[in-house]
């Protein structure tokens, strides 16, 4: 194989050509080397042109930037022996007890920064970093994101007049900073807990986060609305959209540049490109111009209002030339600028963002005299201001580890080692990916994709036996799930894994591009149901409902982790249309693999009989139908019934879709009561139960109570796991109190 890079200029040039300019530009660059060309494109490089399969990642596939706090099995915590008896972090002792912030302390809201000068905003920048290192180390969360983004915060809080100026925090994992300097620091203690500070902004929680976020991809359009409202209403106000390089591959993100290229709408856009995915534009460690006195510059330089004010007066004298030299005076000034800021720039000219950059991210001198240029400019249109920066700065654990330490456990802050809970039983994720690999084996026709997160899926582990049969697409569910309908077009079987709450991005290619043509994608949704401390933005809540309502799709659920083994084998072994299977997060519950007949040394699952479930046990005075999780919170809340003196059946569904109708007439034929428990929301399997039952006449004669137990109509916010079912009315203790008030019977105390 041969490798090239392609100079900066060249890219440059092919973007700025017109759309038949660059498909010969392409072609000519593909003839001008002999064999494979290695180039790099969103998250992914790829190997061979000639396949298109062989995949190795950028550092965003070994460390996703999707926003999600770890789980009690967490890899690679332990920083090498090379960080011992260092400093961690730079002016402070190593130790877990709070450090010393004087000037900070001073700080309740960002007025309270705005008569500091440079040297007075390098130490409260300083004291942040410190601070945000003792609260997390306390609470876990994400800290490399949060670190890398300290300076960034000083100088927006600094420079603009928060809340009336509007801050936009991409995905909203790196504003750990931002709740310090907005009147949230006396609870970071409570960050991630029950009835705590959210790990995310939240505009309920304050004035400060004019928008709430979670999923990524979303600032732009939402400041571009935010800054279109504002013109409407005749207000003055700056709006600023922070979006991560990660971020910025979603293709939501240049859906809004484009647009706010149109509108022509004062707004800014910081790129805070910390160099861990590989921006299409090239901007990745091998080719972006240094970062340093020179680049530090001609940010300036750019940023200046005389050239900016020069330029829009030039704009309107331009508009009144014919059309043909409007355009070549467009051109000069592209590349007039693209030649002062070297690489990049042309792309985001070409959707109508002024561009400076780059900056240096950790420079306070630049931010601030950057973002005060921009602010004071009158110029009209969005600016895009890309800032370099490092994830994990300032705490040498962070900055050595793969991952930069974006999502850590409690941890120390002298060593960089993380709390790590003694699991006995490994995750349904893990288990997921070692029967995925027991498929796999035996199946050369099993691929996997995932949407950037190839950790949190468990795929990384898949990808260390079969590199070639992963793909990562990026922050792009849209794609993942359109990739996956034509890999199935060609006969093989693609195993798309993504988050239920990320797979809400892709359902429009869902219903149209693989369960309108049947075609067998099998869809594998992690984090299904309540997610504990990453709360309602990461709750996978709607699956059931979204999946089972599509005509061809067919929608499991395992109520253990043998059950999940064997539904990967199931859904590998459906060929003639799409299928799904929800799994929640966290650790399996300990089932005897072997019992079940899986052998513990190759997790090869056997494929189930489609729309069949299982009675787990048998009473006579309730059945209890769960669903998935359900089944065990219904396992759990038949032995509290047992020590009401009530006999519960409890029964497995296994599938929402197709319904397994004999069960169902079973448990309606033998019991009096019926009570249906799912950990998904309003109109999903309880919905279908009830349907069926309707059209089959078993509501018309009175002899049968129903109750669906279900997650109410409103979001439950992060918290601890029981805490959570407890809200939404779905723990143990609420089935066995529904089936005693069912059967007219008084709920005795339980010990507890």
């Amino acid at each position: 194989m041969v490798a090239i890079s392609l100079p900066n200029a060249s890219v440059q040039g092919v973007m700025a050509q017109g759309p038949s300019a660059r498909t010969a530009s392409r072609a000519s660059v593909a003839h001008a080397v002999p064999g494979s060309v290695n180039l790099r494109v969103g998250a992914m490089r790829i190997a061979s042109l000639k396949t298109g399969r062989k995949i190795s990642t950028s550092s965003r596939k070994a460390h996703a930037t999707r926003c999600e706090t770890p789980s009690s099995n967490v890899e690679d915590d332990v920083i090498p022996g090379r960080t011992e008896g260092r400093q961690l972090l730079t002016g402070y002792a190593n130790s877990n007890i709070k450090p010393p912030t004087p000037l900070l302390d001073t700080v309740n809201y960002p007025v309270h920064m705005k008569n500091f000068n440079l040297t007075q905003l390098k130490q409260v920048a300083k004291e942040l970093r410190a601070d945000v290192i003792y609260n997390v180390c306390n609470t876990g969360g994400h800290l490399g994101s949060s670190l890398g983004v300290v300076e960034l915060t000083v100088a927006l809080h600094s420079v603009f007049d928060l809340p009336e100026d509007k801050v936009i925090w991409d995905v909203g994992h790196q504003s750990y900073p931002h709740k310090i300097l907005t009147g949230r620091r006396e609870n970071m203690k409570t960050l991630r807990m029950t009835n705590g500070l959210t790990p995310f902004t939240k505009r309920a929680e304050s004035e400060y986060d004019p928008f709430g976020a979670g999923h990524s991809s979303t600032s732009i359009s939402a400041g571009l609305g935010m800054a279109v409202g504002r013109d409407l209403k005749g207000k003055d106000n700056h709006v600023i959209a922070v979006i991560g390089d990660g971020a910025i591959t979603g293709g939501m993100a240049y859906e809004a540049m484009n647009h706010a290229g149109f509108m022509d709408s004062n707004m800014i856009v910081i790129l805070n490109d910390n160099q861990q995915v590989s921006l299409p534009t090239q901007y990745n460690k091998q080719q972006q111009d240094p970062v340093g006195g020179l680049s530090s510059t001609l940010a300036r330089l750019q940023s200046s209002r005389p050239l900016r004010e020069l330029r829009e007066t030039a704009k309107k004298l331009t508009k009144q030339l014919p059309e043909p030299l409007q355009a070549a005076t467009s051109k000069v000034d592209e590349y007039a600028r693209g030649m002062i800021s070297g690489s990049g720039s042309t792309l985001f000219e070409e959707l109508g963002l002024y561009y400076i950059g780059t900056v240096d991210g950790h420079n306070l001198d630049d931010l601030v005299s950057i973002l005060k240029e921009v602010r004071d400019t009158e110029s009209v249109g969005p600016v895009l201001i890309h800032v370099v920066t490092e994830k994990g700065k300032g705490y040498l654990p962070a900055e050595s580890a793969q991952d930069k330490y974006h999502g850590v456990n409690k941890f120390d802050v002298s060593t960089g080692k993380q709390v790590q809970k003694v699991a006995k039983v490994a995750t349904y994720t893990q288990f997921f990916a070692d029967a995925l690999l027991a498929e796999a084996r035996t199946d050369d026709r099993v691929y996997a994709v995932h949407a950037a997160m190839g950790g949190g899926t468990g795929l990384n582990h898949f990808e260390k036996f079969y590199p070639e049969r992963v793909f990562d697409v990026g922050i792009a569910e849209q794609h993942a799930v359109t990739f996956c309908a034509g890999l199935a077009c060609e006969g093989l079987h693609p195993f798309c894994t993504i988050y239920s709450t990320f797979l809400q991005r892709g359902y429009d290619q869902v219903v149209h591009d693989v369960a309108l043509q049947k075609l067998p994608v099998r869809f594998m949704m992690d984090r299904a149901g309540l997610v504990g401390a990453d709360g309602p933005t990461h709750a996978g809540a709607y699956d059931t409902t979204y999946m089972a309502c599509l005509p061809n799709m067919i929608v499991m659920a395992p109520s253990d982790e043998a059950d999940l083994i064997h539904m990967v084998a199931t859904a590998n072994s459906i060929t003639d249309g799409p299928c799904s299977v929800r799994y929640p997060r966290g650790n399996g519950i300990g089932v005897d693999l072997a019992a079940a007949g899986i052998d513990p040394k190759t997790m090869k699952g056997t494929p189930l009989a489609i729309g069949k479930g299982r009675v787990m046990r048998t009473g006579t005075d309730v059945a209890l139908l769960g669903f998935g999780t359900g089944t065990q919170y219904s396992s759990l809340a038949a032995d509290i019934l047992m020590e009401q003196g009530v006999s519960a059946t409890v029964a497995d569904a296994r599938f929402c879709k197709p319904l397994d109708t004999e069960l169902i007439d079973q448990l309606v034929r033998d019991h009096p009561a019926l009570i249906i428990v799912e950990e998904g929301a309003i109109g999903g399997f309880g919905s279908h139960v009830l349907q069926y039952m309707a059209k089959a006449g078993h509501l018309d004669n009175g002899k049968i109570k129903v109750r669906p137990m279900c997650l109410p109509d409103r979001n439950i916010e992060h918290g601890d796991a029981m805490w959570q079912l407890q809200q939404a009315g779905i723990s143990p203790m609420d089935i066995a109190a529904q089936a005693t008030a069912m059967l007219g019977k008084k709920m005795a105390k339980v010990a507890a």
